[in-house]
């Protein structure tokens, strides 16, 4: 029997680990269980998920994804003020926002989340600004995969 390719719909058992540029690891299913997933599902990006087509079963190898490649490119855009009064609307009133925080929101159909990380609140509290770009959006990084079993 031939061994099984990744394909478009395939479903895969493997052990993956990103790392950034600085060597220092993002996640890693190595050392724990692997993950399971369906390739075009969405679970991994859609430039990781191309750069899997085609590889066998046993496959073990790092790919390399230059800046912006694997989470797409920092949008300035996406960098925005969010008035209090609207956070307060859509959470608790009376929560405390600091740099870093990860916050949710729901999207405008209410059938799922989107995150924003606070970038700063102004010195009067009438609003936050949220980065609502990708943690990894323009950056570098490897891709390391083993991948275990193909259906």
């Amino acid at each position: 029997m031939p061994t099984p390719h990744v394909e478009h719909g395939s479903f895969l058992t493997l052990h993956y680990r990103m790392r950034g540029m600085d060597g220092q690891d993002i996640i890693s299913t190595f050392g724990g269980q692997p993950a399971t997933l369906s390739v075009g599902a969405g679970q991994l990006s859609p430039a990781i998920e191309g750069r899997l087509l085609g590889m066998a079963e046993g496959t073990h190898t790092t790919i390399n994804l230059p800046e912006g490649d694997a989470f797409g490119p920092r949008n300035p855009e996406l960098v925005q003020w969010v008035a209090r009064a609207m956070l307060n609307e859509l959470g608790d009133p009376n929560e405390t926002y600091a740099p870093g925080i990860v916050v949710q929101f729901p999207t405008p159909d209410g059938a799922g989340q989107y995150a924003g990380a606070v970038v700063q609140v102004k010195d009067d509290g009438s609003a936050v600004q949220f980065d609502f770009n990708h943690p990894l959006a323009g950056q570098a990084v490897d891709f390391e995969v083993q991948i275990i079993g193909v259906l």
